[in-house]
């Protein structure tokens, strides 16, 4: 039996919902979420949300009654106030809700309308997991199966000729009692490996780099929501590349120039040497601000085309605009690489995050 009080629970997460969903790019905007993310939930802002109050005092009789003028006492005397003075103001009253990860996925899956990713990687990994498949004579109480139950007692009373249509009484004894069994059974379960690459030269500086991170934040949240086995690597380049943990991929800043082909040869190795295609589902993200080595970009395009393209769900290529980079290297993939799993796109902006996150994500890769 659902209480009173779950159902106004589960109404005001309604309410919470929609307003996260109504205002998702404004959180995307400013990376409130993951700012606060803990290991399974995330904890939300959401000034808007006035929470109800009860204020309790002496008993006024007749107020709201009769006539009366703006400004006139309920009842009482005014008090002096105490401090330095009170402010004009009306206070804002920020609520602190709390969602999963799932939920956050669910909110950004609903409000970009994302498919449902298909695997494609066609080894799995077991886990272990207790289903109830079958019945038993004897277990917890709990776990009675209540129809069996019901069905064995029933047929003993017909049988010995105890069952009274006229009083349709059926009382099970501990004969007829049956309970649900379970089995552990491996499940299988597709796993998949995001590989992110960004550049890290001279010209992507902060602001660039906090872009990523946020997106980056967006698409595992989605992802996870997909696998249930979900490997993160990162890699960052200038002319040269390098495999780094986390930290270090969001907070490098190098000098120098770019050669995007050094990314995509440390993919390929990382790939050949610990994800087959046949087994993973690979899932390919590039940042740059399109600043690369004109000599280089045949070579990028031929390790795209040959190898990391045909080996990876997806290869999402995201251009952040910067000041100083020249933001040629999407025109050049655009004009000369077409691959129904190959995406590019442009974040000239915090506020095209969330355009850049459907592009990437809405083919259901």
């Amino acid at each position: 039996m659902i209480t009173r009080i779950q159902r106004d629970h589960g109404r005001f997460q309604q309410i919470v919902r929609g307003m996260i969903r109504k205002d998702l790019r404004k959180y995307i905007t400013r990376g409130e979420m993951f700012g606060k993310k803990g290991k399974d939930l995330v904890s939300i802002p959401l000034p808007q949300i006035d929470i109800p109050r009860f204020r309790f005092g002496k008993n006024q009789g007749g107020a709201g009654q009769g006539e009366g003028e703006p400004g006139d006492s309920l009842g009482g005397q005014p008090q002096p106030g105490q401090g330095p003075g009170a402010g004009e103001d009306e206070g804002q009253h920020v609520l602190e809700a709390e969602l999963t990860l799932e939920e956050l996925a669910q909110i950004l899956g609903e409000e970009l309308e994302l498919p449902n990713i298909q695997p494609r990687g066609k080894k799995v990994v077991a886990s272990l997991k207790d289903r109830y498949t079958n019945v038993r004579h004897v277990g917890p109480e709990s776990l009675r199966h209540f129809k069996r139950t019901y069905i064995k007692a029933l047929r003993r009373q017909l049988a010995a000729g105890e069952y009274a249509p006229g009083d349709p009484l059926v009382l099970p004894i501990r004969e007829d009692k049956m309970y649900r069994s379970w089995q552990t059974m491996e499940v299988p379960e597709s796993n998949a490996v995001i590989i992110y690459m960004m550049d890290v030269s001279g010209s992507m500086g902060d602001e660039q780099k906090e872009i990523v991170r946020t997106e980056a934040f967006w698409i595992d949240t989605w992802l996870q929501h997909q696998y249930k086995k979900l490997v993160t690597r990162y890699i960052i380049h200038d002319a040269a590349a390098r495999l780094v943990d986390a930290e270090t991929f969001f907070k490098t800043r190098e000098s120098g120039g770019t050669a995007i082909s050094s990314a995509y040869r440390l993919a390929r190795e990382l790939i050949g040497r610990e994800y087959s295609p046949s087994d993973w589902n690979i899932y390919l993200f590039h940042f740059s601000d399109g600043d690369n080595l004109s000599s280089d970009n045949e070579v990028s395009l031929s390790l795209l085309k040959d190898d990391l393209v045909p080996a990876a769900n997806l290869f999402a290529y995201g251009q952040v605009k910067s000041l100083y980079g020249s933001g040629e290297f999407k025109n050049y993939l655009d004009e000369k690489l077409h691959c129904e799993n190959l995406i590019t796109a442009e974040i000239n902006s915090r506020e095209e995050i969330l355009d850049c996150i459907k592009a990437f994500l809405g083919k259901g890769k």
